[in-house]
C-alpha cells in the first residue's frame, strides 16, 4: 500500500519529531493531541526550531516553509479518518495506549495501518483492542527523532506481512535505519539501555560516585557521548521509570527492580530537562 497522509497521536517530543521528519518527506501530516492549542503549539515549536536551523545556514528558507505548510494541527482523533497511517505517540502508559488504540480503531478508515512508538509496551495487546489487529505494528523512533536515525520495527502476534512490509518501507524513505525486534518488554535498545540507567541509579544511591563522577567515567571509560544521568534527563525520569516497571512486570524478575532513588526523583516531579532539574539542574 502506498502511504500519502499520515496522522500523530501526541505531539509531545517524540510525536513531534516524528511529525517533522514525515513532512519533511512530503506526507501532509495531521497532528492531533487533546486539543487543537497543544497541537498547533507543537506546530510552532516545530517551526521554531527550523528557523534555527535556517539562521545556521543548514536548511533554505523553502525547505522549511515547505515541512511546516505540511503540518497540520487538528482538534479531534475524529479528524484522522482519512490518513493511510496512524502513529499513536502517548505516554508510556499501557491503559492510555489501550484506549487511544480504541479510538484509533473506530476513527481511521478500516485499510490504515495504526502504528505505536512505545518503546516497551506489547504491541500484540494494543493490536488486541482493535478490530484490525493485523494491521497494528510497532514503530520506535528514538529521541530526538530528526536526528537519530534508527527505528526499532516490531510486529505483533497477529501483524500481516503486508503492513509490516509497508511500514519499514515508510520508515526507510524518511531515511531511517531499521532493525526488527521481537515483541517482548523493552525490545532490544531499552531492554538493554534501561537496566544500565538503573543500575547507575543504584550505584549512586549507594555513594559509589557523585552524579558528576558516573557520568564522566562512563564518557571518558567507555566512549559514550553521555553518561547515564545526562541520558537519563534527556530521556525524562518518568520515562525511565515507566519502561523499567513494565520490563519488571513483563519479566517478573527482580534484577529489573526500579531504583528506590529513581522512583523518589519522579515523586519529587525531578523529571530531567523538562522540568528543569532531574540528576542535574537546567
Amino acid at each position: 500500500m502506498k502511504i500519502g497522509k499520515v496522522g500523530v497521536l501526541g505531539t509531545g517530543q517524540m510525536g513531534a519529531g516524528i511529525c517533522q521528519v514525515a513532512a519533511a518527506a512530503g506526507h501532509e501530516v495531521l497532528m492531533a493531541d487533546i486539543s487543537l492549542e497543544v497541537a498547533q503549539k507543537s506546530k510552532d515549536g516545530i517551526a521554531k526550531r527550523l528557523a534555527k536551523t535556517v539562521e545556521k545556514g543548514k536548511m533554505t528558507q523553502a525547505d522549511m516553509d515547505k515541512i511546516v505548510s505540511n503540518l497540520k494541527p487538528v482538534s479531534a482523533i475524529a479528524e484522522l479518518r482519512d490518513v493511510d497511517i496512524a502513529i499513536e505517540a502517548a505516554t508510556e502508559q499501557v491503559g492510555l495506549k489501550i484506549e487511544l488504540f480504541k479510538k484509533l480503531d473506530e476513527a481511521c478508515k478500516k485499510e490504515a495501518i495504526l502504528a505505536s512508538n512505545t518503546s516497551s509496551i506489547s504491541i500484540t495487546l494494543m493490536a488486541a483492542a482493535t478490530k484490525r489487529p493485523s494491521k497494528v505494528v510497532g514503530m520506535h523512533f528514538m529521541n530526538p527523532v530528526p536526528v537519530m536515525q534508527l527505528v526499532e520495527m516490531i510486529r505483533g502476534l497477529q501483524t500481516d506481512d503486508q503492513t509490516f512490509d509497508d511500514t519499514v518501507a515508510l520508515a526507510k524513505a524518511w531515511g531511517k535505519t531499521t532493525t526488527i525486534a521481537k515483541d517482548y518488554p523493552g525490545f532490544i535498545v531499552n531492554r538493554l539501555l534501561i537496566p544500565y540507567l538503573n543500575e547507575a541509579c543504584s550505584a549512586l544511591m549507594e555513594g559509589i560516585g557523585t552524579v558528576e563522577d558516573i557520568d564522566t567515567s562512563i564518557k571518558l571509560g567507555l566512549n559514550n557521548p553521555m553518561g547515564p544521568f545526562a541520558l537519563a534527563d534527556l530521556i525524562g525520569l518518568d520515562t525511565v521509570l515507566a519502561i523499567s516497571r513494565v520490563l519488571h512486570d513483563g519479566f517478573n524478575d527482580p534484577k529489573y527492580r526500579p531504583s528506590a532513588l529513581l522512583v523518589k526523583y519522579v515523586e519529587a516531579g525531578w523529571l530531567g530537562r523538562k522540568t528543569g532539574r532531574g540528576f542535574y539542574t537546567y
